[in-house]
């Protein structure tokens, strides 16, 4: 079937419907589709095998990262523990995978460092930008985690803002990143496709949620190497966390 609509240059199908029709008498061979298996809602969120993290970890080192293989969020957690000093000024990333593993409330909300967040919280924005913008962006650690890290090693990271990307690109003295086993994709290219299809739909939801306006890809930022050893630590998780 179809709907036609005069132009110019005489009649055009503006619309096509097809419909299919068996005529024979025999039955058709197969089965009908099942309808109780569970689809990925994308490959991006299937995690990455052992071999794969350790793939990754080697190219991280090559990088200059330093790089850690640790079972799960637990582990992640005890580990930035022992890699942050307690007094330590330390801004951390907003992001699912710092939330969800507790590492988030373990560094603001604990007492045991000088928690940048919370202190960017408590400024007025119209009046305190410029000083929101010093703090976040020379702090002594940030804690962070990626939109996806690469099988080549690197680190890929997308904003909306931009205002954390100074600390993480270089302005903090040291870095740690979390990374759940989901992020880790073969090369650049798969990286920013990671981003737009997998990542942005579901941080435009946490934004909608948390500040009620849609979540943006208006920065990105690629670290391909680390040209100060020791500055950046990777811990590369065995189990998906974040998104």
């Amino acid at each position: 079937m179809g709907l036609l609509r005069g132009t110019d240059v005489g009649w055009r199908f503006a619309e096509r419907v097809y419909e299919i029709r068996y005529l024979g008498t025999s039955p058709l061979a197969g089965t009908a589709p099942r309808t109780d298996v569970t689809v990925p809602a994308t490959p991006f969120s299937v995690p990455a095998t052992a071999e794969q993290l350790e793939r990754v970890a080697t190219a991280l080192r090559a990088n200059g990262f330093a790089a850690e293989v640790l079972d799960d969020a637990a582990a992640a957690r005890t580990r930035v523990k022992e890699l942050v000093p307690e007094g330590t000024g330390v801004l951390t990333g907003a992001g699912e995978t710092l939330r969800s593993s507790g590492i988030d409330e373990d560094i603001n909300a604990s007492g045991r460092y000088d928690a940048v967040r919370p202190r960017v919280l408590a400024i007025g924005r119209a009046t305190g930008a410029d000083e929101i913008r010093r703090l976040v962006g020379v702090p002594d650690f940030v804690v962070h985690s990626v939109a996806a890290v690469t099988e080549t090693g690197s680190l890929v990271l997308a904003s909306g803002s931009g205002s954390q990307l100074p600390a993480t690109a270089g302005g903090a003295a040291r870095a740690v990143w979390v990374v759940g086993a989901q992020k880790v994709v073969p090369d650049l290219r798969a990286a920013l496709r990671r981003v737009e299809e997998h990542a942005l739909p579901l941080e435009n939801t946490r934004a909608q949620a948390a500040y009620g306006m849609p979540g943006a890809v208006n920065r990105l930022l690629v670290l391909h190497a680390e040209p100060h050893p020791g500055r950046d630590t990777v811990l590369l998780l065995r189990e998906a966390v974040g998104y």
